[in-house]
């Protein structure tokens, strides 16, 4: 009896261990309301990532967002947006360049925080002139990446694995049933995720674009709303 009872408490400490990193990965503080010209979406906001998050709600707060477009989308991939030179930009421009002056340093949260479907990340400028992996001050994506086959899982895992990344069982489970984009893992800053309008995102993604993922039809942002 005694043995069963020893066995029962380290049964009982792994599933409260599982059950802590399960809620550290969906603590969230503050919500805020993206509303756009074809829908609202609701973002939470994580405190694992203080930095990331206290920046989006000051920029939201303060209305940089406003009148700017989601301007890079790409189906079965993700939306960009909060290039502050997309707003009232002309038909055909290339975006993506604008920022606000400066960049914040990563915060990886792996493997708590990472690319499922519907998650909030920061975009930023390539490995080749950005080796920290800064995140944009400003410019952030909303991942929509489809639902990860046996053998793209595969891939994924050995290419993330020379990085010295690995992924949980329940990410891999995640990215089976839920989708994503595995592949930006450890390299961009997740510091959210979408807790009503998926079917926003989903419309957004599927915009017809140009030759350089911009929407054929704007799609604004009308204002941020911090709801607490």
């Amino acid at each position: 009896m005694k043995h069963n009872n020893q066995f029962l408490i380290i049964i009982a400490f792994l599933c409260l261990g599982i059950l802590s990193a399960e809620a550290k990965r969906r603590e969230k503080r503050h919500i805020v309301r993206i509303e756009t010209s074809m829908g609202n979406i609701r973002v939470a906001l994580s405190d694992d990532t203080p930095l990331h998050s206290k920046n989006f709600l000051k920029l939201a707060r303060e209305g940089f967002y406003d009148g700017t477009l989601f301007h890079r989308c790409i189906k079965d991939f993700m939306i960009q947006g909060g290039d502050p030179d997309s707003r009232g930009a002309e038909p055909g421009r290339r975006l993506g360049d604008g920022g606000n002056g400066y960049t914040i340093p990563a915060e990886f949260c792996l493997p708590y925080l990472y690319h499922w479907r519907g998650a909030l990340a920061a975009a930023r400028e390539p490995d080749d002139v950005n080796p920290e992996q800064e995140s944009s001050g400003c410019q952030f994506y909303i991942v929509y990446g489809k639902k990860q086959g046996a053998a793209d899982m595969r891939k994924v895992r050995a290419a993330l694995e020379e990085k010295g990344i690995e992924l949980t069982p329940q990410m891999v489970d995640d990215y089976y049933m839920r989708g994503g984009t595995p592949h930006l893992d450890g390299q961009y800053t997740v510091f959210g995720e979408v807790i009503e309008g998926m079917d926003v995102v989903k419309n957004i993604q599927l915009s017809e674009t140009d030759e350089n993922d911009r929407p054929l039809q704007d799609v604004v942002v009308l204002r941020m709303v911090v709801e607490q």
